[in-house]
């Protein structure tokens, strides 16, 4: 059986976690944890790294700092995980879904404007698959409508929007560590903050309303509770394992790169003959090899598809339910405009088995059975 996902594992992790435990340091922001850090700040030009105990406690985080309230509302699109639009709904918005783009199945930059209203307080560009949104546009709109821009970036750790790293861009960024992604730790993630007046507050928050952070500095002779807050802060001996991984980011991103390419030129003559749809990457984006998928023919075709690999021991899945279309989107959301690609397009989407170390003999098996299946 080719699996979907292998959790990334690179060796130094087991070094790492061995020399944390030995530290007697098992609690968040020890040693590894302030190494990580460094390295995504120094990687993504940030102003400040924290990390936190999973993508969706970042973007908690986040809905937090943005000050968002009960009556407010936010925009993002319907195809992404719940996640992302739960952190702003726990804060009482109101989430606003619009249409996303057929070509890269991120949110349609050109129908945001049309979806504010007096009570729009944040848009949440979700990159899907590492693929860029289109942020100067993106921030561009916010500017003129005084909002605040939350990138959603749980699976674009190290891809670029014309130079700029993704989570870097906006007002704030999250990340995602979960064992799905790129990098892993299990689970874990980082927010990533952009502006210096959030720092501060962030470091409050995250641990649990107190100013612990700064008493460890020696800004405070005792720390005490000054405002709300979670236990945000990630692990130590989660932070080693991810610290192995981070310091050598480019090394899984070059690996993953070279299996999405082989992908994409195996099945680039289905794809001329109009057969499925291949995914579009834009020469102002450097993608980070997070997923590879198929677009075919409608869900029918798809599940069929699905079951024809499975039968071939590859396990190949689809992604969202379109948020709009749940229990919760409807109680706590509204869909913009018209339905024309979200519902349509995630129905068509197959993900194909992707992970570091992938070998080009399994990634030629997957492209000849799909060919098989097509007949071809």
């Amino acid at each position: 059986m080719i699996n979907f996902n292998v959790p990334l594992f690179l060796n130094r992790e087991e070094r790492y976690l061995h020399q944390a435990i030995a530290n007697r340091k098992l609690a968040g922001d020890g040693k590894f944890a302030k190494r990580c850090s460094c390295l995504l700040e120094n990687k993504l030009k940030c102003k400040k790294a924290l990390l936190t105990t999973s993508g969706t406690q970042a973007l908690e985080l986040a809905a937090i700092l943005a000050a968002i309230k009960q009556g407010d509302e936010v925009i993002m699109p319907s195809y992404t995980f719940p996640s992302t639009a739960n952190a702003f709904v726990l804060r009482g918005a109101k989430i606003v879904f619009v249409d996303i783009r057929p070509d890269t199945m991120n949110i349609d930059e050109n129908l945001i404007e049309n979806a504010i209203t007096k009570k729009t307080k944040a848009i949440v560009p979700v990159h899907y698959g590492g693929v860029a949104c289109k942020m100067d546009t993106i921030d561009n709109i916010a500017r003129k409508h005084k909002l605040l821009v939350i990138e959603d970036a749980a699976q674009a750790v190290g891809a670029f929007f014309k130079g700029k790293a993704l989570g870097t861009i906006g007002d704030m960024g999250c990340f995602s560590f979960h064992e799905t992604k790129n990098y892993t730790c299990g689970e874990g993630g980082a927010i990533i903050l952009n502006r210096q007046e959030f720092i501060g507050r962030a470091e409050i928050i995250r641990e649990k309303g107190t100013n612990r952070v700064k008493f460890f500095r020696g800004e405070v002779d005792k720390y005490t509770w000054v405002d709300i807050g979670s236990s945000g802060v990630l692990s130590e001996l989660n932070a080693a394992y991810l610290c192995a991984q981070l310091e050598q980011m480019e090394k899984v991103k070059r690996n993953r790169l070279a299996i999405w390419q082989r992908y994409y030129q195996g099945l680039t003559l289905l794809a001329d003959q109009g057969l499925i749809t291949l995914p579009f990457v834009s020469q102002a984006c450097e993608h980070n090899g997070h997923l590879f998928y198929i677009k075919v023919k409608d869900l029918s075709e798809r599940s069929k598809l699905v079951d024809y690999l499975k039968k071939n021991g590859i396990y190949a899945v689809f992604h969202y339910m379109p948020l709009h279309s749940t229990i919760a989107g409807r109680k706590y959301g509204r869909f913009y405009g018209r339905d024309r690609f979200t519902t349509k397009e995630s129905q068509r989407l197959l993900r194909l088995p992707l992970y570091y170390g992938l070998e080009a003999k399994k990634i030629n098996l997957i492209v000849r059975k799909i060919k098989d299946f097509y007949g071809q």
